[in-house]
């Protein structure tokens, strides 16, 4: 909790300082791009996720204006804003979440994809968890990546996509007994 109040007085400080000259704001890229960076990245391939990196930066600057710290810190609102951008990316994302179970290459990818169904599950389990993730609805998918890519809070979650908390835990809550029953379904089957 020390480290969010110490975050937030500096994020007070960097915004009335780019307030006051906009070139303060390479500040605020310094800080917060390498997460937003890998964020991106764990979401889509890497050249877009290099692009909706960047292009987050340019938005924020451009409204840096309206930023405002009553609705939270600098870090949820430049997630908000990569996820917006990301949107419109969500179909070539389900694409090659049901490209890579169709091929069978699960095994072998070596993106962020791999790296957080891992973290998540046993290595096993990573084609029912790929497949569960083409299920999960837009809301529930940018709950549970914001959280296992973003390694965002909840709060920051609800922060970033506008949403009350609960609402974060209930998406989450959905996602995980969606991916259950895919798991459950595979077991019976397999």
């Amino acid at each position: 909790m020390t480290a969010d109040l110490g975050r937030e007085v500096a994020d007070a400080e960097l915004v009335a300082r780019f307030r006051r000259d906009p070139d303060e704001f390479t500040a605020v890229y310094d800080r917060y791009f390498p997460d937003v960076y890998r964020y991106a990245v764990g979401r889509l391939d890497v050249q877009t996720g290099e692009d909706i990196a960047a292009e987050t930066f340019c938005v924020a600057f451009a409204q840096r204006d309206r930023f405002d710290p009553e609705r939270g810190g600098l870090r949820p609102w430049l997630f908000g804003i990569a996820t917006k951008l990301m949107a419109r990316h969500r179909r070539k994302e389900a694409r090659h979440y049901k490209a890579l179970i169709r091929t069978g290459a699960t095994a072998s990818v070596e993106g962020h994809e791999s790296r957080v169904v891992t973290s998540v599950a046993a290595r096993r389990l990573q084609p029912q968890l790929l497949k569960a993730l083409t299920k999960l609805n837009q809301g529930e998918r940018d709950v549970v990546l914001l959280i296992a890519v973003g390694q965002l809070s909840h709060e920051e979650v609800a922060q970033t996509l506008g949403i009350a908390d609960g609402t974060v835990r209930s998406r989450l809550s959905r996602a995980r007994k969606k991916f259950q029953q895919m798991i459950d379904l595979e077991a019976i089957n397999g």
